[in-house]
């Protein structure tokens, strides 16, 4: 079975163990079910996700007209304390700014290598977690925009970190946390104007990955300089596909990548 698409990062299910798709535009793959078989990956062509025209891709999926020009590829996505929409103050398309910033956005610890913060829109919980292979996470607060969320974990990261170790996350190598107890010792760094939002009661979430077997020394596949991959599926954990021969491929990080997949 062949299938040709361009890449976006893996739709997921919350179930046990998380479920995976791999989504094209007249097509998907379960990739659950793609577990101990032999997957071949070639690299035909590249298509920007935002204007669909075939340019190389530059950053995030998107070519470089529209990483500097489109909204969705605005700095506050990556710093949302950059988000300026609440003082109805415009980026790139306020209307589009609106949309995306003033909606409830949470704040929260994740274990995946270590424990990070990290801050997404509440209505993509899970859904951050899995894609950053956090085995266990935890929400901190829950406030009615980016901006006030980006200025917590801004706090925040000075006294936890905010990067995860892909390797170490991909290795497995990890312990349980008592995310409570990390929760209550970072609040007294919260800000102010955010200690309202303060969530106290809920408790840890925990995620279980379809994986058969972990790398030992994952090194990265890189289909934009080689074109073309072929191994034995054993794991997807994060946004990452496993192979038996410890190579792995971020499939968010190959955004706007045209791929034929092939499956043996």
């Amino acid at each position: 079975m062949v299938y040709k698409g361009v890449l976006t990062k893996m739709k997921t299910e919350f179930l046990d163990p998380i479920q995976y798709y791999l989504v094209f535009e007249n097509d998907f793959i379960h990739m659950n079910q793609l577990l101990n078989k032999t997957v071949a990956m070639t690299k035909v062509g590249e298509q920007c996700l935002s204007c669909g025209l075939s340019r190389p891709i530059f950053r995030q999926g998107f070519c470089r007209t529209c990483f500097f020009e489109k909204p969705m590829a605005g700095d506050w996505i990556m710093k949302p304390e950059l988000s300026t929409a609440h003082l109805d103050k415009e980026d790139r398309d306020l209307e589009f700014e609106k949309k995306m910033q003033l909606q409830p956005h949470v704040v929260y610890l994740a274990n995946s290598s270590n424990v990070k913060v990290g801050v997404t829109r509440k209505s993509q919980v899970p859904t951050r977690w899995i894609d950053q292979g956090a085995h266990e996470a935890i929400e901190i607060v829950e406030v009615p925009n980016r901006y006030l969320a980006g200025i917590t974990e801004v706090a925040l990261k000075e006294h936890v970190s905010d990067k995860t170790n892909w390797r170490n996350m991909l290795k497995n190598n990890l312990k349980d946390e008592d995310l409570v107890a990390w929760r209550e010792r970072l609040k007294p760094y919260i800000p102010d104007e955010a200690q309202p939002y303060y969530l106290e009661h809920n408790k840890e979430t925990q995620i279980h990955f379809p994986v058969e077997h972990y790398p030992s020394k994952p090194k990265s596949i890189n289909l934009s300089k080689f074109s073309n991959y072929e191994g034995k599926l054993v794991g997807i954990k994060g946004q990452y596909l496993m192979f038996d021969d410890d190579a792995v491929f971020n499939v968010r990080s190959n955004e706007g990548l045209v791929v034929e997949i092939a499956v043996a």
